[in-house]
């Protein structure tokens, strides 16, 4: 059974130095290497890289994943911009891990395949799916966090061997509004980190409505200028050399946190308990089968209803059914055949259903001695029991 790795590193507030190239390339030497990106695919072997040590020091977002499930998302941005104690609160098991290293926050999004799973050779993503979750993360949106946080739940309804008293009595983290909206590259994350679409529909009834992202210029440019001058200064000064990241999401940020533009997580809303969330969700896969089954049974039903109108049609224009399988067996080729089989198959329960079976048997009889030249149309015949008396 062959193995398949993919590594992917991203710089994305700065490009690598010379020195910091120089040192990445001596890790592979086949992987695709620039200044802002790292592309590897192993088939056998081994990443040399310690990848949490590049991401503190050299990159901004990482993606690895391999075909027999584990999978692994980490994001670098500023402390300036999320900080620590902003995202512990969803912290649980290994779904998401989060610590601080030189004034940045990093965040380790994983999902570990149970043993004796099955192999996954189809399934793949990329880096660029997932890199706009750093700038919704930078603006305020805690969403992908609290996704994280249902993977673990997630992941611990489905285990054996667990502490069921932790997570029976563990509140959930405050509940981000839009979790019935989510955007593009969370709902890549929700498939990403298994996250149970039940579950999600559960957690989502305690969450508001998705926060507006439009921008006021008006009521932006005069917060602008409102800051201090020495504070601007300093930031095209670290724009202009590259010493800091862009300041554009932190300013946003700082203006949304102002104008309470950026709707907070709940916190007046009752938090639930993870037993609380686990009943729901079930409460909502068991009516989400039961809408199913319903459709299932309309469906049924829809198609019964079109094949009583067909066989009706049938009993009543017989002799011009027998004459388009005529003309169907007349054109010699393989799909007008199973046309025709089809065809007379239904004519078959036509004739049952008007009392003259015996109609249709001799003129199936007929139709086998007249055609009986033709060894492809028989074997048709035959197989599908439409055989000679």
């Amino acid at each position: 059974m062959s193995e398949y790795q993919y590594y992917e590193f991203q710089a994305l507030d700065r490009p690598l130095t010379k020195d910091e190239l120089e040192r990445v390339r001596g890790l592979s030497s086949r992987a695709t290497i620039s200044a802002t990106h790292f592309v590897n695919e192993y088939h056998y072997g081994n990443f040399r890289g310690d990848e949490r040590k590049l991401m503190e020091q050299l990159y901004d977002a990482h993606l690895y994943f391999a075909n027999w499930g584990s999978r692994r998302l980490m994001l670098r941005l500023p402390t300036a911009l999320l900080p620590a104690r902003s995202a512990e609160p969803y912290c649980t098991g290994d779904a998401l891990t989060c610590w601080t290293r030189k004034g940045h926050l990093l965040l380790d999004f994983s999902y570990q395949a149970e043993d004796g799973g099955e192999w996954d050779f189809e399934t793949s993503f990329t880096l660029a799916s997932f890199t706009t979750l750093r700038t919704e993360l930078a603006a305020g949106d805690l969403r992908p966090l609290y996704l994280a946080w249902l993977s673990a739940l997630t992941r611990w309804e489905l285990e054996e061997d667990v502490d069921e008293d932790e997570y029976t009595h563990a509140v959930e983290p405050p509940v981000p509004a839009g979790l019935a909206q989510l955007t593009g590259p969370q709902r890549a994350l929700v498939d990403f980190l298994h996250v149970d679409p039940h579950l999600l529909t559960a957690a989502a009834r305690a969450s508001g409505a998705a926060p507006s992202q439009a921008i006021d210029k008006d009521a932006l440019a005069a917060w602008i200028r409102a800051l201090p001058p020495h504070e601007k200064d300093t930031l095209l000064l670290d724009a202009a050399l590259g010493t800091a990241p862009q300041p554009g999401p932190a300013l946003l940020t700082r203006h949304r946190a102002a104008s309470r533009g950026m709707a907070e997580p709940s916190t007046a809303t009752r938090r639930r308990s993870a037993a609380e969330l686990l009943d729901a969700a079930y409460e909502v896969r068991t009516e989400h089968t039961r809408q199913q089954e319903q459709a299932r049974a309309r469906a049924r039903r829809a198609e019964q209803a079109a094949r009583e109108s067909h066989l009706d049609r049938l009993t009543e224009n017989t002799q011009q059914a027998w004459q388009d399988i005529a003309h169907l067996i007349g054109q010699k080729q393989p799909g007008p055949y199973d046309t025709a089989v089809t065809l007379l198959k239904d004519l078959r329960e036509a004739h049952d259903r008007a009392g003259t079976p015996e109609e249709f048997t001799r003129r199936l009889d007929d139709l086998r001695e007249q055609h009986r030249g033709k060894p492809s149309l028989i074997r048709r015949l035959t197989d599908a029991g439409l055989s000679a008396r």
